[in-house]
């Protein structure tokens, strides 16, 4: 009798196991928003009308080897590979990015950034190539300078370079060291050159960071058990093997999209709505104020290489995202761009300046909503058991899978 009743209960339970991986336990709502957040649901990469050799194969080839060169840096040891780590997710598992010196900020991964208009935490960047230059600059990452690396690149890939994107200027009479974010010296270098000087080099800069956002746009997300089991519940078959979600991960997985409210920014296939949002995130003592948004729209704007400056390959007419931005307004202070969370459970610390070591306290600061240091907090605190938290925590964790 008793063992008659123990096959009746492992029956059972074996049916509302695969009733679940079957879908039978998500509603048609929940189903459609699993589908949009599936890797199936990505569209193709779009075209970047900024760049014209964005899909250049021998631009991507120049600039993957400009990627991981570590000459591209003044100290000759910091390449774009040194923070964007290959085998890890194109990041470097450090709470701020460290090159020449340590930046403010945490290393945000580049797989799938290509389909996003926005770049960095703040959206100071708004192609991929215009990103790409900015480290090069930065005293803190690169610390090099537009004419150290025009004349690089007229020394070191000469014929690559005019292959590609047609005849070097004349670079005889441009220093060696000259730049408007450089060293004083190199400033006042660079501010002694002739406009045309000065264009011809940006001309040079500019294709450099083509090439770079040519060989990042092959970076794309991989696939995870996530999508899956996405696959299997959009075809209506039982998820069988590691494609099985358990109790717990099918638990997360309703509370991220539901309860939660996780997907409300963290949406679709890349799992980021390329927004901006305060989350009330705090200061990390001995930092600079840090006002995200509201500081990036004015970088962007200014930004010479920007969709609407005159090194962009672009019309007016595709520049929509950078004529019509939110440019003032209360919603911009301390608001960054929710990076993609694929992956994100092997890649901590957590937040813009690795404010979280832990995934249980991205969790906790979420259920909490404290109040932001500046600015308002987009999030209302959620009432969320222990368990629950350790639910959305294994979900998560199917994201990097």
């Amino acid at each position: 009798m008793e063992s008659r009743r123990s096959a009746w209960f492992c029956a059972v339970a074996s049916l509302l196991l695969l009733a679940s991986c079957s879908g039978e336990s998500f509603s048609d709502a929940e189903k459609a928003t699993i589908a949009s957040m599936s890797l199936a649901s990505l569209l193709p990469l779009p075209a970047d009308p900024t760049n014209k050799y964005a899909d250049d194969p021998a631009a991507a080839a120049l600039g993957a080897t400009l990627f991981f060169d570590q000459r591209m840096s003044s100290d000759g040891v910091v390449s774009c590979g040194t923070c964007h780590l290959i085998d890890r997710q194109f990041q470097d598992d450090l709470p701020r990015g460290k090159g020449v010196g340590t930046t403010n900020r945490r290393t945000m991964p580049l797989a799938g950034a290509a389909w996003g208009p926005w770049f960095f935490w703040d959206g100071r960047r708004d192609s991929l190539w215009a990103q790409a230059l900015a480290p090069l600059e930065d005293q803190r990452e690169h610390a090099g300078t537009r004419a150290f690396y025009a004349h690089f690149v007229a020394d070191e890939f000469n014929e690559r370079y005019q292959r590609i994107f047609g005849p070097l200027p004349d670079l005889s009479s441009v220093p060696k060291q000259a730049g408007p974010f450089g060293k004083p010296a190199e400033q006042t270098a660079w501010n002694a050159m002739s406009p045309d000087r000065q264009d011809a080099v940006n001309r040079v800069f500019s294709n450099l960071g083509k090439a770079i956002a040519a060989f990042e746009r092959s970076i794309v997300p991989e696939e995870t058990r996530f999508d899956r089991f996405a696959r299997a519940l959009a075809a209506g078959k039982p998820a069988e093997g590691d494609v099985a979600f358990s109790g717990e991960e099918i638990a997360g997985l309703k509370l991220f999209i539901g309860k939660a409210n996780c997907s409300t920014c963290h949406t679709g296939p890349r799992l980021t709505d390329d927004s901006f949002h305060n989350t009330g995130v705090p200061v990390v003592p001995g930092l600079p104020e840090d006002l995200g948004r509201e500081t990036g729209v004015k970088q962007v704007d200014a930004d010479p290489f920007n969709c609407l400056g005159k090194f962009s390959d672009a019309g007016p007419e595709a520049c929509g995202e950078l004529r019509f931005m939110v440019k003032e307004g209360a919603a911009l202070t301390r608001a960054y761009k929710p990076p993609s969370l694929r992956g994100a459970a092997t890649r901590p610390p957590y937040m813009h300046a690795g404010q979280f070591a832990t995934l249980e306290e991205v969790v906790d600061h979420y259920s909490r909503a404290p109040a932001a240091p500046s600015g308002a907090t987009e999030l209302h605190p959620l009432t969320l058991s222990e368990r629950e938290r350790q639910q959305l925590i294994a979900f998560l964790k199917t994201l990097a899978e």
